[in-house]
């Protein structure tokens, strides 16, 4: 339990862990406390408005009637970056806490979340120096970029997927600025920026395993390929942040005739089991954390205790 009530709680782990429903279990937990709670986005693709079903997003009628914030804030053209992120998600916490409600901070975009809970600064950047690089992206691809990186930092290379060459491009242009790592750019955690409960929910490997490729196929048949192929026509493309999100892009390929169904859906297992994996590995740096397996029956009482806020 922390040494006095925490100001914010945030919920974090890999994809599939059962976070969203922990979420709102505990703020209808503190409800019973009379305490007010609400639910702010830290998933980036539950940025982008139209993207429901590749990224779980929970239905507006799913909510319990608690206040989302952050979620279809984003169209498909526009870029999400961890500096706005950490602007708006910091503002609406203060929103929250200025209505006397508990802030929960939900996802598993694991730097997102660390700008927001930390001081994290972010360096300047040359357009020169990323002009370089991005012609370089352009000429040998994202694959030879992260090989590099993982020649000069490979914690960095680890948390970054090898296909983001957005994330891969700002890694190496950050290194050749500060001639630090990029890794080292985040700050000691429990530096909080508010005094913050961070709470993780995991799920053994081999359960998570099968319940992400269970998911995968659901997403195809909901109906990610027509909701892939709405999307094209709202502006999205492959080279963008959104177009490169697991499902979508092997949707969008599948609907080129590039790739059979089957080979698409193959392709989206796979990349998400990795996704996974690179999240727990993020996550595994925070040694204070409340630590729950996903489905605790106890789990909301525990955050509450977590964060000091059971009274």
């Amino acid at each position: 339990m922390t040494e006095q009530p925490a100001e914010l709680i945030v919920i974090g782990g890999a994809t599939g862990t059962g976070k969203t429903a922990l979420s709102l279990d505990v703020a209808e937990r503190l409800a019973t406390r009379g305490k007010k709670a609400e639910i702010i986005n830290a998933d980036a693709m539950q940025f982008y408005r139209g993207m429901d079903i590749g990224t779980a997003k929970l239905p507006v009628a799913e909510r319990r009637g608690i206040p989302h914030h952050l979620f279809d804030v984003l169209e498909v053209t526009e870029e999400a970056t961890v500096a706005w992120y950490q602007e708006v998600a910091r503002d609406c916490i203060d929103e929250v806490l200025g209505r006397g409600a508990v802030p929960i901070l939900v996802g598993g975009s694991g730097l997102y979340i660390a700008a927001v809970v930390f001081d994290l600064q972010f360096p300047a950047r040359d357009e020169a120096v990323r002009a370089d690089l991005e012609r370089e992206l352009e000429e040998w691809g994202s694959g030879m970029l992260h090989r590099r990186l993982a020649e000069f930092d490979p914690e960095a290379a680890e948390r970054i997927d090898p296909r983001n060459g957005r994330r891969v491009v700002r890694a190496l242009e950050v290194i050749k600025l500060t001639g630090e790592k990029f890794s080292a750019q985040l700050p000691e955690q429990d530096a909080w920026w508010r005094h913050t409960a961070m709470v993780l929910v995991e799920r053994e490997r081999s359960e998570l395993v099968a319940a992400l490729d269970a998911r995968v196929i659901e997403m195809w048949r909901d109906g990610l390929v027509d909701e892939t192929a709405e999307l094209l026509s709202h502006g999205l493309v492959d080279t963008s942040t959104a177009g490169k999100a697991i499902g979508y892009a092997q949707a969008a390929r599948q609907l080129r005739g590039e790739t059979t169904e089957a080979e698409a859906i193959a392709e989206a297992q796979l990349l998400t089991r990795k996704y996974a994996r690179r999240q727990v590995s993020w996550f595994r740096r925070y040694d204070t954390a409340l630590r729950l397996r996903a489905g605790d029956a106890w789990g909301a009482s525990l955050v509450l205790d977590h964060a000091g806020l059971t009274n």
